[in-house]
């Protein structure tokens, strides 16, 4: 893989994109095969971002930075 995102081809990007969000995912609500409540903290980042999308205070939709980044 490429050293910068400058010189990565679409392909590169998407693949490294996709990892590092299946490795976040997997940090804040664990491996798929437990079986355990999501953790009160991780919860409430997520409620508190979702509205934050909600009130336009951040986020961007999927569909305009593939777009942008020309990965459609």
């Amino acid at each position: 893989m490429a050293t910068t995102v400058a010189h990565m081809t679409k392909s590169e990007l998407r693949e490294m994109l996709e990892t590092i969000i299946e490795q976040k995912l997997l940090e804040l609500l664990g491996g798929p095969d437990e079986e355990l409540p999501i953790r009160r903290s991780v919860r409430d980042r997520l409620l508190r971002q979702k509205q934050g999308v909600v009130e336009g205070q951040r986020g961007e939709p999927l569909e305009d930075v593939a777009r942008r980044l020309e990965l459609e």
